[in-house]
This record gives structure tokens, C-alpha cells and sequence, in this order.
């Protein structure tokens, strides 16, 4: 674990300051980025969660809610390295799992649909940013370096390395291009997967 610590501490803070242009200093990170108290403190809720001191686990994660703004269940998944900028009302579930150089932005919810049991919450991949905003809703899986829009809602799984905007949220680039034949192919796949999958 003193390992992890320690990995995490660093992780946390060169994701920062590759990712805000304001982060100066280690000690500015550490003392005023809410992001980086709120994912350190879940690690601490995380661990007795799985260790089944499930009301201790609930109570420490809601009473640095309160001090960062930012709600992550205990029992949420995340690894190192997770960027969170801003976070004011960032909401991450129970069943949620977000991967490596993930950047997450303030008003975004990894959330259920309160329809589905067992895994409820999204899987977000490495290197995903989810804008500010965002609602991502139940267990879907948000590919590998693929971008969410500003308050776009997503509820079908989005392809790695795509952009999505809008509510429902649609394709709009593919690698960082327009190629409208490519992106009407693959919301035509998403369409029916989703389609398929709620019979």
C-alpha cells in the first residue's frame, strides 16, 4: 500500500500539471486542488469498503463531499493518474470504474438509471475526457481516448477514439475527423446495439 501511496501522490501530481496551465508548484497541487483531495481520500473510503467497514467507508467519503464538492462511492473504481479539474459537483457511483489519464470536469456524473442491477455505473478507459457536465448513465463503457462534450448525456457505449456531443449524445468525429459516411456507419451500430440490448 506505502507503494500505491506514493505512486498516487505523484501520479496526481504530474497529471495536474500537465493538464492546468495555473498548477506552478507540488505544494500548490497538494494544498488547493480539490480533485487531488477528493480521489486521496477515496483511496482511504475505497480501502474500507473492501475491507466491509461499509458504513465507516460511507461516512469518511461523505465528509470530504462536503469539503470538496465532489461525490465518489467508496466502492468506485479508480486508478492513478485520474485528472479531476474543478470537480464541483462531480457525482462517480458505486460500480463506476475510471481507468489511467482519464480528465474529468466539474458537473459530471458517472450515474446509474436506477433500472439496472449489479453493474450500474460506466466504465470510462484510459485516457477518455468527459467534459464538463456530462451525464453518462448506466453501465456503459466510454472508449479509450474517446471525448464527451460539454452536457452531453450519454447512455449507448461510445468506440475509442471518438467524439460525442448532444443529448442523446451522437458521433461527430472519428480520430478527430468528419467523415460523415464513417460516423452515420457507426451510430447506425450504436443504435441497434442499444436497441438489442433493452428488448
Amino acid at each position: 500500500m506505502k507503494n500505491e501511496k506514493k505512486g498516487f501522490w505523484r501520479e496526481a501530481i504530474r497529471v495536474t500539471k500537465e493538464n492546468d496551465p495555473a498548477a506552478r508548484t507540488a505544494l500548490e497541487v497538494l494544498l488547493t486542488y480539490p480533485g487531488v483531495k477528493a480521489l486521496a481520500a477515496h483511496k482511504i473510503s475505497h480501502w474500507l469498503w473492501r475491507h466491509d467497514l461499509k458504513l465507516l467507508a460511507r461516512m469518511h467519503s461523505q465528509f470530504w463531499r462536503f469539503w470538496t464538492q465532489i461525490e465518489i462511492h467508496p466502492g468506485a473504481e479508480i486508478e492513478n493518474g485520474v485528472f479531476i479539474d474543478h470537480g464541483s459537483g462531480l457525482v462517480i457511483g458505486e460500480t463506476a470504474v475510471v481507468e489511467r489519464n482519464v480528465k474529468l470536469y466539474h458537473g459530471v456524473t458517472l450515474g446509474g438509471t436506477g433500472k439496472d442491477k449489479g453493474k450500474r455505473h460506466p466504465t470510462v478507459r484510459q485516457g477518455a475526457l468527459i467534459s464538463a457536465h456530462s451525464q453518462l448513465l448506466g453501465p456503459i463503457e466510454i472508449g479509450e481516448n474517446s471525448k464527451v462534450g460539454a452536457g452531453a448525456v450519454v447512455v449507448i457505449d461510445v468506440p475509442a477514439d471518438v467524439t460525442v456531443v448532444g443529448v442523446p449524445a451522437r458521433v461527430v468525429r472519428i480520430n478527430g475527423k468528419k467523415d460523415v459516411e464513417k460516423i452515420m456507419t457507426l451510430e447506425e451500430l450504436r443504435e441497434a446495439s442499444y436497441h438489442s440490448s433493452h428488448l
